[in-house]
């Protein structure tokens, strides 16, 4: 696999009416079944008490998003394609990728998600409301309950080429890439206000679905984004930390 685009889920989720529910034996990366189904166990059990607004992070109005999370084996699917939303997501416009493209884009897109663990653009899951900075019952913090299976699975999913990664800080901590391919760690930063930030990282993966170039080292990321866009790559401080590739609209 050339590259490996880490992006995060969005708040903001598509629900659709009718439909069949998420089938859990056909997400991508298998290996991850039993994390999924102990966080959707906490999720509901958490998402029917009267606090769940206050244990899960979020406003009291959000009364049908919670109340959603206790119908995840019943709810009509949603490709993650077409379930995340949001600025970012508008950015990326998947929908509007030629073939070539959207087929990169189903292989070297991760959403990283604080219920499924890591899902490919193909995967039809239930929609949700769970953030990875929630300290979900009985399994503690999101993050640390992700952190070992997603570095069993997502090495290997890097292969050799780069780590291009555009999520957000919460979403990050529940995987960071180590050793040699700590060294093939980019993170794309974006200068200024976080609705910029998060239109330029949705652009930033859409150009390199659609450039298609196998970039195996920082230096050679660095080299195909700049064909579309302003950046500057800085090294790590020291060993175990990302690149930093800042990218901005020209």
């Amino acid at each position: 696999m050339p590259v490996l685009i880490l992006l995060p889920p969005s708040e903001t989720k598509t629900e659709r009416t009718r439909g069949r529910p998420a089938d859990p034996a056909r997400l991508s990366f298998p290996q991850l079944a039993p994390q999924r189904e102990a966080v959707a166990r906490e999720l509901a059990a958490v998402s029917a008490d009267s606090d769940a607004p206050t244990r899960l992070g979020v406003s009291a109005n959000l009364t049908a998003d919670i109340a959603r999370n206790t119908r995840l084996a019943s709810s009509p699917a949603v490709a993650a394609a077409d379930l995340y939303t949001g600025v970012l997501y508008d950015a990326l416009n998947l929908a509007s990728l030629d073939p070539a493209a959207r087929r990169r884009a189903n292989r070297w897109l991760v959403v990283v998600s604080a219920l499924y663990g890591a899902l490919r653009p193909g995967d039809k899951v239930a929609p949700y409301r769970l953030s990875m900075g929630v300290n979900l019952g009985s399994l503690g913090p999101l993050a640390s309950v992700w952190r070992e299976p997603l570095a069993d699975v997502l090495p290997t999913v890097a292969g050799r080429g780069v780590v291009v990664d555009c999520r957000s800080s919460t979403y990050a901590a529940a995987w960071v890439p180590q050793g040699p391919l700590a060294q093939r760690w980019v993170q794309v930063r974006v200068p200024g206000a976080t609705h910029m930030a998060k239109q330029t990282r949705g652009l930033v993966a859409r150009h390199l679905c659609e450039v298609g170039v196998d970039a195996r080292t920082p230096q050679a990321l660095q080299a195909v984004v700049e064909q579309g866009f302003a950046t500057t790559l800085t090294p790590p401080r020291r060993p175990g930390q990302p690149w930093v590739l800042d990218a901005g609209v020209r």
